[in-house]
């Protein structure tokens, strides 16, 4: 049976046509300076319907990972859960309630920049984007990380606040750029998550450090963003 992932070329124009008209400058993301992530486990439903409402200081980005679940299939929300997401937690997480890790950005050094990008659906896939610019080195043993995200509203799917649900994750990626240059791009075929809706699908990317700190932190534009 021949293989549905999509040659690269493919993929490409997917990006390519999700880009064609420059989004305004009022859609732009501002660069990062926090993160905040938001585990929660995939036996608690409850913690999923409860959340802080307030709004994100600025500039922070969110993301919400569910981890696996001692209920496992049977979970009410295993068909979100990540393996990668017990990776990342620091600490323990119990069934019913969640743990939020924040993290403070430093100054990106001048001539460094992160963008990523998520392309259309198309035979199942989806692309993703992560370029990097920069001037200088990184720290040794550095690597980058890009995940598709579902940017779900406040009172939709059961959630009184706004969340981005991580439901892929790709990476390590290397971060040598090619011999001379100053800039490395990834691209990435991802299958479409289960039970997901592709117009809230968005791209999320970081540069971390070996111990695990982000340096650098990225997200797509909003969906159908426009200038004020």
């Amino acid at each position: 049976m021949p293989s549905r992932r999509p040659a690269l070329g493919a993929l490409v124009l997917a990006l390519a046509g999700h880009s064609t008209a420059a989004p305004p400058a009022a859609c732009t993301p501002q660069p990062v300076r926090e993160v905040e992530e938001i585990f929660l486990s995939a036996d608690c439903e409850r913690c999923w319907q409860q959340g802080d409402a307030a709004a994100a200081a600025p500039r922070t980005l969110r993301l919400d990972w569910i981890v696996p679940g001692r209920q496992g299939d049977e979970a009410p929300l295993a068909a979100a859960a990540l393996p990668e997401a017990g990776a990342r937690l620091k600490g323990q997480l119990t069934a019913d309630t969640g743990s939020v890790q924040r993290q403070r950005l430093p100054a990106a050094p001048s001539g460094t920049r992160l963008s990523v990008q998520s392309g259309l659906a198309w035979n199942g896939y989806i692309g993703l984007s992560f370029e990097l610019e920069r001037v200088g080195a990184l720290p040794a043993g550095a690597r980058g990380w890009v995940a598709l995200v579902e940017r779900v509203a406040a009172g939709d799917d059961g959630t009184p606040v706004a969340r981005q649900l991580v439901r892929t994750l790709v990476g390590p990626l290397p971060l040598q750029p090619p011999r001379g240059q100053r800039r490395l791009q990834h691209l990435q075929a991802v299958l479409l998550p289960p039970n997901s809706r592709a117009e809230r699908l968005a791209a999320v990317g970081w540069v971390e450090r070996a111990d695990g700190r982000m340096l650098l932190a990225a997200q797509s534009p909003a969906a159908g963003c426009a200038p004020p």
